[in-house]
């Protein structure tokens, strides 16, 4: 048996392999044993019928198929190791020239994952825009704290505020016609943060409780029910109560009913340790950015055109799931925005997909970065805590789907290629943005 490796454009191979006849026929003698187990022969008890049988029931052509299914997938294995092939799919196999007493001469064809070169990955000097915390950020995170806690106290010696809660009837028309669904009782409206048409809850201070009244209002011009888009508007409005909202104080004994806090000092120690945690991730994540575009500038690799169509084709699927979910159509989509942008749009995003993986993989194995149980473990743990549930229950899952074994592997190894990568380039902060 012969092989030989023959290197094609786009990092394809050609496989050309060579059976000797001995082997073949032996092969083809076995594999009508086989089929005869295989097929009803009318006049043949299963696996008696001669071979000049089977061959008139069958052909000679499926028989030689089945040979070829028995003996491929050792020869391709045997073939890739042999040769160092690092394969990106499967060998599909091109021709055959099978003809009993004669060497079997057979064609396939494998992708190679592309070769990577890398100018430079490592020691790098690159500036990042610096995310820093807001001068402001502890108040507003104490605030919104507050907010949480904030207690409504009914109040009737006064008109409403804008900062008030107020319990309502309303009815609305447009064109004296009461609109669907525009109307309802006791409604709880917090006129600090409405999101009731514009100008609605402004019309609703300085007011009393009791109190009746119409408010005119006019409908945005893109609404979410078209036959009222543009529309002015009227509701008759009953005030039924106004609530005022009642702040804690920010002492000792609120620490203690947020979390496991004896002062508001420990308090403010977390939430400062949270917004420094915040920036470290958002910086990280800016470093890491732009050194990914910097790396991928002076990387060079042969991408082929039948690896960018695959991964655009995953991404055609992912997209399609994502609207379904939205109760959007693929067809209006593609309508709206015309197939060659979405096309063109996925091809470009398909390719930056491919180029990120291969920069991973490359700088892993150039680097000896591996994935661990322990890291395989950590993410388990991970996935366990963001579904509330154990970490036997997510070993179940995966057991059932060894796609996702894969995915949190390579999901660790990018987390760990850019950690190695933060660590072995350096960041120069410049000024940026604040929260």
């Amino acid at each position: 048996m012969k092989t030989t490796v023959e290197k094609l454009e786009h990092n394809t191979v050609k496989l050309n392999i060579e059976i000797d006849a001995d082997t073949a026929e032996k092969e083809y003698n076995k594999a009508c044993k086989r089929l005869a187990q295989r097929v009803n022969i009318p006049g043949f008890r299963k696996g008696k019928a001669p071979k000049a049988i089977l061959e008139k029931n069958i052909g000679a052509e499926a028989i030689k198929h089945d040979v070829l299914d028995y003996l491929l997938p050792n020869i391709f294995s045997q073939a890739i190791e042999e040769n160092k092939l690092d394969l990106i799919t499967q060998p599909s196999l091109e021709s055959y020239d099978f003809e009993l007493g004669k060497p079997v001469k057979v064609v396939a064809k494998m992708e190679l994952k592309p070769e990577v070169k890398f100018e430079q990955y490592k020691d790098l000097e690159v500036e990042v825009e610096e995310f820093k915390t807001a001068e402001n950020a502890m108040e507003k995170e104490i605030n919104e704290l507050l907010e949480k806690f904030t207690t409504l106290k009914t109040v009737e010696d006064r008109e409403s505020t804008d900062k008030d809660v107020v319990m309502m009837d309303f009815d609305g028309f447009v064109d004296s016609e009461p609109i669907q669904g525009g109307s309802a009782k006791n409604y709880m409206l917090d006129l600090e943060h409405s999101n009731f048409i514009p100008g609605f809850a402004e019309q609703l201070v300085g007011h009393k409780t009791g109190e009746e009244f119409t408010i005119d209002v006019t409908f945005p011009e893109e609404y979410h029910d078209e036959k009222l888009n543009g529309k002015p508007a009227q509701f008759k409005i009953k005030l039924n109560e106004i609530k005022e909202k009642v702040k804690p104080e920010l002492n000792d004994e609120l620490a203690k009913k947020v979390g496991n806090f004896k002062t508001v000092d420990e308090l403010k120690a977390d939430i400062q340790k949270y917004l420094d945690d915040t920036a470290k991730v958002e910086n990280d994540k800016r470093s890491a950015a732009k050194l990914f575009e910097v790396i991928l500038e002076k990387m060079s690799a042969d991408i082929q055109p039948s690896m960018v169509e695959r991964e655009k084709q995953v991404l055609v699927a992912d997209f399609k799931q994502k609207l379904a979910q939205s109760g959007v159509n693929w067809d209006e989509v593609m309508k709206k925005d015309g197939p060659e942008k979405i096309d063109e749009e996925l091809k470009k995003e398909a390719l930056n997909r491919i180029k990120n993986s291969l920069m991973m993989s490359e700088i892993a194995k150039l680097e000896n970065i591996q994935v661990t149980p322990q890291d395989l473990e950590q993410k388990i743990a991970e996935l366990a805590m963001m579904y509330q549930t154990d970490k036997g229950t997510i070993f179940k899952e995966i057991a059932k789907n060894t796609a996702m074994i894969q995915s949190l592997s390579q999901q660790a190894l990018s987390q760990k290629v850019t950690k190695f990568l933060l660590d072995n380039n350096k960041i120069k902060f410049v000024a940026g943005d604040k929260k």
